[in-house]
């Protein structure tokens, strides 16, 4: 239930920061990357077949999204989406 759960939050996510994105007047290709970023990551969570071009377009429309906003939740939900499409990094040993 957790997976159907982040992708229906996800779902929800997605119009509300389009939105906020939009009132606050930031350029169209913002609001692009996080649907392009959020839309890679709920097909492949989803487990639909995705190829390698359309994950790295993906994962390159978080990283561009990241980079242009300044709201921690914002950031916090595109680096989920992003690990989602190219995995976790591996944890450090001690």
């Amino acid at each position: 239930m957790l997976k159907g759960g982040r992708v229906l939050t996800r779902s929800v996510i997605l119009p509300v920061f389009i939105a906020v994105t939009l009132a606050l007047a930031a350029g169209p290709a913002h609001a692009q990357d996080v649907a392009l970023c959020f839309g890679t990551a709920d097909r492949v969570v989803s487990g639909e077949t995705v190829d390698e071009a359309t994950k790295q377009a993906g994962h390159e429309a978080c990283q561009r999204a990241l980079a242009e906003t300044s709201s921690v939740v914002q950031k916090y939900h595109l680096q989920e989406a992003d690990f989602d499409i190219v995995g976790r990094p591996p944890k450090a040993s001690n």
